[in-house]
């Protein structure tokens, strides 16, 4: 094995595999079906003999790489691979359909397609002529690494896509540098350490999982808990037996938790946190009653390389129906159509996690980006007294009624 310790380089403090940097013998991954672990060392040493191989295979900088592959500690070595060497990882659901898949695969234009050998037979119709790479193949595996250059902080490492529910999906490029931000806030907002152990439910080709539940422990030391596939009713076992002592999930995911749920509160959890969706106040106080922990619900998106706002920590307060304070390093305004602050109006973001724009598509990014680098999310909402954000649904959701604009929220 082509071994590396991972020491800090110039500039790595702001590229995602500059996360590892300097650490060694803590757990990094867990594999929670198995109980196995990786330490930090040993998951750098992995990564980098990985990004060799990939290396070996063609792969190289600016590069774009479609994993598909299923959720576990496979996929969290084989993405942060990718991204050493300087190449953007496209995650995708391994459950498309070949349709999907052709129209993803078409948009991305991928040099190599990561998939598990054997499995997945959709993707693989729908990648006609593309070059495939089977990673647990013999093929694969007996690959001579070469050593690569590792990433600069201006290197896309993920590309992702908006959830086209009013327009065509776009392509979201994400830097080095966005992603550790993102991740060192998520960290510094609910003052993670060594000594937190996370839990990932959320699937790992969405933002959520990856910034929140992998790369955010990641960046203080910490262990994250990486199940093969998120079972609801395992969580409770899984969560006890790793001493996990925060996790985040959709309101979905949580309701489901809950449904299974039997017995006491989990001892070592300080706190469980809600994103991806709004959360219900019945929801949430179910949670609070059944985890025996402050929930947190957050506000986050893709563009922003995940959170933008969250409930704090106790004693801070937690405001049911906001989805609370800037996260660190962000900026919240909120204007009207022609960039003026209102009181209520459309949420815009700035801060070191923001996308730089959409891949080729300028009208998309004209509509989005003014006045130096603000984002408009899309998203209505308002600020109050105490600077905590509260949401009122999508633009283009509102209802006109008589020339009036009315927000399904009011409804």
């Amino acid at each position: 094995m082509m071994t590396r310790r991972m020491e800090p380089l110039p500039g790595s403090e702001a590229t995602v595999l500059g996360l590892l940097a300097g650490r060694d013998g803590d757990a990094a991954l867990i594999e929670a079906d198995r109980s196995a672990a990786l330490s930090y060392g040993e998951l750098a040493d992995e990564v980098w003999t990985l990004a060799g191989k990939l290396a070996a295979a063609g792969l190289a900088r600016g590069d774009r790489v479609a994993l598909v592959l299923p959720d576990g500690p496979q996929f969290v070595r084989f993405l942060l691979a990718a991204v050493s060497l300087g190449a953007a990882a496209a995650p995708l659901n391994p459950a498309y359909t070949q349709e999907e898949f052709a129209f993803y695969l078409d948009d991305l234009q991928p040099k190599l397609i990561l998939l598990p050998a054997g499995e997945l037979a959709a993707a693989r119709r729908a990648a006609g002529s593309r070059r495939l790479l089977d990673v647990d193949s013999e093929e694969f595996l007996s690959l001579r690494p070469i050593a690569p250059e590792p990433a600069a902080p201006d290197d896309v490492a993920l590309v992702l896509h908006t959830s086209g529910t009013t327009s065509r999906p776009k392509q979201v490029p994400l830097a080095q540098r966005n992603l550790a931000a993102s991740a060192r806030g998520v960290a510094a907002f609910y003052a993670l350490t060594r000594s937190d152990v996370s839990f990932c439910a959320m699937p790992l080709f969405h933002v959520h999982g990856l910034v929140a539940s992998i790369l955010a422990p990641l960046a203080t030391g910490g262990s994250a808990v990486v199940p093969a596939r998120f079972v609801p009713g395992r969580f409770i076992r899984h969560a006890r037996e790793h001493g996990v002592t925060w996790f985040s999930a959709g309101p979905t995911l949580h309701g489901m938790i809950l449904d299974k749920h039997q017995g006491a509160p989990i001892e070592t959890l300080r706190f469980a946190r809600s994103c991806s969706s709004a959360l219900a106040p019945e929801l949430l106080d179910r949670c609070e009653a059944t985890y025996g922990v402050p929930m947190l619900e957050a506000y986050g998106m893709t563009e922003a390389s995940h959170q933008i706002a969250s409930n704090p920590l106790p004693p801070a307060a937690r405001k049911h129906g906001s989805v609370g304070l800037p996260s660190h390093g962000i900026e919240i305004r909120i204007v009207d159509s022609d960039g003026r602050d209102v009181e209520v109006g459309e949420v815009a973001i700035r801060g070191p996690g923001l996308t730089a724009g959409y891949v080729s598509n300028p009208v998309a990014n004209a509509e989005a980006f003014f006045d130096a680098g603000w984002f408009r999310t899309g998203d209505r909402g308002r600020l109050d007294e105490d600077g905590y954000l509260v949401l009122e649904g999508r633009l283009k959701e509102l209802i006109i009624r008589g020339g009036e604009n009315i927000s399904p929220f009011e409804v």
